[in-house]
């Protein structure tokens, strides 16, 4: 036929979008697993359960990896076939297959730690871990308070926002140079600063970031668990106090 045969890709578009609501589900799934980890770490669970959860997260992105490479292989095909216009319709199976094994062949175990939800849950998994930590089994219990004590007054000053100069309720940790804040906070800065066509720098004193983006801020859940803990203790200190001093005055009285 003149010009090439004419293809209609409506039910290849169509089977991608498929393709794409399936990478919603390992994204779900990924963001589950994650959560799954955390709660782990906060209720001090054994070290191999976290460590299974680390594996589902590199299962799930092999899977994601493999969905890529095949919507890639559908699109390249697609591409190729609009760009030749062949007289007859190629065998759309085989090209795709085919371009699938070429990209599947260059997969390596690094290719799973690169996936971003798989960084994301390392990255916080080691803040939870910080901030989480196992009781030591030292018996110095004296030393073992005022390590406590500094440790809490640290991770208090860890959760104030450098913009609020208040306690943060949903902190996002910027992915460039690391450092928190109030996620309503910063956004309005970037907002109000992109309407005056400036750039945003990080509000943390003494940082050198001058581009900070809206792209590179990702949710601190174990920031936001540590202070949510943080406030549990408070309160309960707080109760018992209330309980010990409703006894004394019974006693007194």
């Amino acid at each position: 036929m003149p010009g090439g045969a004419r293809i209609s890709f409506n039910s290849v578009d169509s089977s991608l979008s498929s393709l794409k609501n399936c990478q919603s589900y390992i994204n779900t799934g990924m963001d589950i697993a994650t959560h799954v980890a955390f709660d782990l770490v906060e209720s001090f669970n054994d070290v191999e359960d976290v460590n299974s959860m680390e594996n589902v997260m590199l299962e799930y992105a092999a899977m994601d990896r493999q969905l890529n490479h095949y919507m890639k292989a559908v699109e390249e095909t697609i591409n190729q076939i609009k760009r030749e216009k062949p007289e007859n319709i190629p065998d759309l199976k085989y090209l795709v297959k085919e371009k699938f094994t070429a990209l599947e062949s260059k997969n390596s175990d690094s290719d799973l730690q690169k996936n971003e939800k798989y960084i994301y849950f390392k990255d916080q998994l080691k803040e939870m871990r910080k901030q989480f930590c196992h009781p030591s089994d030292n018996d110095n219990e004296a030393i073992e308070q005022i390590d406590e004590d500094i440790a809490v007054t640290q991770s208090q000053m860890n959760f104030i926002c450098p913009i609020t100069q208040m306690e943060m309720k949903k902190p996002v940790r910027n992915k460039i140079c690391g450092h928190t804040y109030e996620e309503d906070a910063i956004l309005k800065i970037i907002q109000t600063r992109r309407q005056q066509k400036k750039e945003v720098r990080c509000p943390k004193i003494g940082c050198s970031h001058t581009n900070v983006k809206e792209s590179d801020l990702v949710p601190d859940e174990a920031l936001k668990r540590a202070i949510d803990s943080q406030k549990k203790q408070s309160w309960s200190t707080l109760d018992k106090s209330a309980g010990y001093s409703a006894s004394t005055k019974k006693i007194c009285y």
